[in-house]
């Protein structure tokens, strides 16, 4: 993406934690400017300090992004500190978890033009995948601004609106848990096989991190690769017969589980 017009008017990163790291070492490698970035965190690291960032420094007059990347517990407190910046010409950008954008525009203004994002923990290593929506105010060139951005830590889709926010968080948002578990339990199941604990858990995490890799680079879609690796009435498929089990299965499973993530998320947004 290019730089230019972000470092021309400035950069605020409200809360630079890992996530927050994480996009700003993707912007910087990306070619924005440290002189261009206000970063606003109560306990800088010195990673922070040492990139050459504004740190705790007087704000520009009028910053081209705000991007949000605090707890949403510390929204309360960190939040009214930005208002001067609303219903201008400030695109503000949000990767605080279950914080709606009517919450935003209630503390900066209903003409702010906001951005909602939801990335997940891969990002932390430029592996993420982030879902975007914006408001009436946000142009589709805002769009594009907050995407270009979001991308230094991974991919981005556009949501068609917000209320798909919720399955958003039970997919990509909680699915990295979901992830872990399985090679927690397919480690576990190898070592009750008669596998050494650490042998098992090596074999776990390299099948599910080399079938995942090959998902995305494959033509065929998962399902086809599924078929691929599947011999009739071999090993593969006496597993599958278990996994694929309409009401103990996968299917049952996984469908309850993004079910009650994205009920909490709901939840969560209703306070």
């Amino acid at each position: 993406m290019d730089m230019t017009e972000i470092a021309a008017r400035g950069l605020v990163l409200l809360g630079c934690g890992k996530m927050g790291s994480a996009m700003l070492a993707g912007w910087l490698e990306n070619g924005l400017p440290a002189t261009s970035v206000w970063v606003i965190d109560p306990r800088p690291s010195d990673w922070l300090k040492a990139t050459g960032v504004n740190v705790n420094a007087k704000l520009p007059a009028a910053p081209g992004i705000v991007l949000i990347a605090v707890k949403p517990q510390m929204m309360g407190e960190a939040l009214p500190t930005l208002q001067s910046y609303g219903n201008g010409q400030t695109l503000f950008i949000s990767v605080a978890a279950g914080t709606s954008i009517e919450t935003f525009q209630n503390i900066l203004g209903a003409e702010t033009p906001i951005v909602r994002a939801m990335p997940n923990t891969p990002a932390a290593i430029g592996r993420g995948i982030t879902a975007l929506i914006g408001n009436s105010y946000a142009s589709p060139k805002d769009l594009e601004r907050a995407e270009g951005l979001l991308q230094a830590v991974g991919q981005t889709v556009q949501l068609d609106s917000e209320a798909q926010m919720d399955a958003v968080t039970g997919v990509s948002g909680s699915g990295p848990a979901y992830v872990f578990h399985l090679i927690e339990t397919l480690a576990a199941a190898g070592e009750a096989q008669g596998l050494p604990a650490e042998m098992a858990m090596k074999l776990a995490k390299a099948t599910v991190a080399g079938a995942g890799a090959l998902a995305e680079a494959a033509e065929e879609d998962p399902g086809q690769l599924r078929v691929n690796v599947t011999s009739p009435n071999g090993t593969t498929q006496a597993a599958l017969e278990v996994l694929m089990d309409e009401s103990e299965g996968f299917p049952a499973l996984l469908k309850r589980a993004v079910a009650a993530a994205a009920d909490r998320s709901r939840e969560l947004a209703r306070g």
